[in-house]
């Protein structure tokens, strides 16, 4: 399962660990990816994995 939100493609970044004495390593920062089911345009229920920041604004249409 690749870690990209199905309805707006945000995926994982990367970027660095700095500690105090200013060493880098490199880290990612993943997206908090959510499995839910959501209605499609034909009516069909479909579960895809999603952000919650889809989540929160309405994108995902739940079945009801």
């Amino acid at each position: 399962m690749a870690r990209i939100c199905d309805i707006c493609g945000k995926g994982p970044i990367t970027g660095n660990n700095v500690s105090h004495a200013h060493n880098k390593n490199r880290r990612r920062w993943l997206p908090n990816l959510q499995k839910v089911r959501t209605v499609t345009e034909n009516g069909s229920t479909v579960r895809i994995s999603a952000c919650t920041r889809c989540i929160r604004s309405g994108a995902v249409v739940k079945p009801s």
